[in-house]
């Protein structure tokens, strides 16, 4: 069994595999990356970084593309942007 570590997205605490991308673990928790501006959930389209429908707020920096960035424990997220 991989190892286990807890993110926190919305505030909410949310345990996932070691390894796992940002987006994956959105994905994992059924939480969308972002709201479209007609207020439809956006996910990870293209999940290499070019379509940047996956930006998220990741520890406190905004907009970064979250199918490119690892997990890591403790690691904050929010869509909420």
């Amino acid at each position: 069994m991989p190892e286990q570590i807890t993110v926190a997205i919305n505030g909410s605490s949310v345990v996932v595999p070691a390894g796992v991308t940002v987006a994956a673990a959105m994905a994992l928790a059924g939480v969308p990356c972002r709201t479209s501006a007609t207020g439809e959930p956006r996910g990870a389209l293209c999940a290499m970084g070019i379509c940047f429908e996956c930006r998220a707020r990741i520890d406190g920096v905004p907009h970064r593309r979250s199918c490119q960035i690892r997990c890591s424990a403790g690691m904050q997220v929010s869509t909420d942007d």
